[in-house]
């Protein structure tokens, strides 16, 4: 089962980091490798994601949405009904109990769209931990509510200006931080990126996504999906869902990246569609970089999809043709936004609409007997306000 015991899916995965960061590693793999074959463990694992988070989300068939688009069946897995609004809570939760279990008192975390800020200060706050989040700037400025979420629930909130002042710089400095502090204090990180064991035991732990919608599909259809459509930023919405379906080759998976401005343009954030394998914080996997091996700034209307790489695992079935990517524009993003709001009465996260972008593509091309699962990575209440900004004036 991937990954091997050197971290690696394939030639990608593995460990890239200093010396320093290399016994807290070994630490958090241990720790969890113990965990995974605790009672003890997946008992409050368990408990918390039902009484805390509120699991299992619902599996919704959006009954005017396949109307309006006049093909198949398309259900969406509602992670936006998660205690914050969105799947970053199922990792926060198990990471912050591995936490406990090692004995420290303080985390960090990075946050591009702050989903992931407010879910770690979330947990922080309800196991009485320190917790510092790492945002850039630019991000700050489009998802303010989500700063003054952090602030509120106990977090400090760490400015990040350098670089493209984005998701990517947000990381750097959160493990510089982890570097001076590796003894007293766990990264958080929030998705399938970075050095082993973390893609790992990210994946694992949002691998409930999948597992629930695999029972709700039965339940409600009879069977299995014919197609699996999830959003890739860093990849832990998706790989949550499709990983325990891997297995089945009858389903067929579909990750959406950022196409930004259009991959022509170099404004976007699909790095498979425009990337080449390389190193970056931490991990082999495909970047976005120039020639001489640079990474090259990204572009989304989403601050969760806009960064640099994508989740070592992603690239591994990639390259083994198990799970199909494309990109969806910002524009489309945008329109499919507008779209589930208007037919559904759900307002999702900018990162969901370039999943919903796709389905809006690809479902009137199949018959209406063919199933879609969406995974609706989050709510757009973090988004509005950025979206009132680009679309409003054609909402008066």
């Amino acid at each position: 089962m991937l990954p091997d015991l050197n971290g690696h899916f394939g030639i990608f995965g593995g460990k890239f980091v200093s010396e320093t960061l290399m016994p807290a590693l070994t630490e958090l793999e241990e720790v969890y490798s113990k965990a995974k074959k605790d009672p003890a463990f997946k008992e409050e694992f368990e408990y918390y994601l039902k009484k805390y988070v509120g699991r299992p989300t619902s599996l919704y068939f959006a009954e005017r949405l396949t109307k309006h688009l006049k093909g198949a069946k398309i259900y969406l897995k509602r992670e936006d009904l998660c205690h914050t609004g969105a799947h970053k809570i199922n990792n926060t939760v198990g990471q912050i109990i591995l936490t406990k279990r090692m004995g420290k008192q303080r985390v960090i975390a990075e946050t591009g769209a702050g989903q992931h800020g407010v879910a770690t200060a979330t947990v922080a706050a309800m196991f009485g931990i320190q917790c510092e989040i790492y945002m850039g700037t630019e991000d700050m400025a489009r998802q303010a509510l989500n700063v003054f979420r952090m602030k509120l629930l106990g977090a400090k909130v760490t400015p990040v200006d350098s670089g493209s002042k984005t998701l990517k710089d947000a990381i750097s400095e959160a493990m510089r931080d982890w570097t001076t502090n590796v003894h007293t204090t766990h990264y958080v990180l929030g998705s399938v990126l970075g050095a082993h064991p973390y893609p790992m035991l990210i994946r694992d732990f949002q691998s409930v996504i999948g597992k629930e919608a695999r029972e709700q599909i039965i339940e409600a259809e009879g069977r299995l999906p014919d197609y699996l459509v999830a959003c890739v930023g860093g990849g832990s919405n998706a790989i949550g869902l499709f990983h325990p379906f891997i297995a089945d080759n009858a389903v067929k998976m579909i990750g959406v990246e950022a196409g930004g401005l259009g991959i022509k343009t170099g404004k976007h954030a699909a790095r498979f569609a425009d990337g080449s394998t390389g190193i970056f914080q931490g991990t082999k996997t495909y970047v976005l970089q120039d020639k001489d091996g640079q990474v090259k700034v990204t572009h989304s209307v989403s601050a969760g999809l806009d960064y640099s790489a994508v989740g070592p695992e992603h690239s591994y079935y990639k390259e083994a043709d198990r799970i199909s990517y494309t990109y969806a524009t910002d524009k489309e993003a945008l329109s499919a936004f507008s779209l589930l709001s208007e037919t559904e009465g759900i307002i999702p996260a900018l990162e969901s609409a370039h999943a919903v972008a796709h389905v809006i593509k690809l479902a009137p091309t199949l018959p209406k007997n063919k199933v879609i699962i969406m995974n609706l990575s989050g709510r757009g209440d973090k988004d509005v306000q950025h979206v009132a900004q680009l679309i409003g004036s054609s909402k008066q």
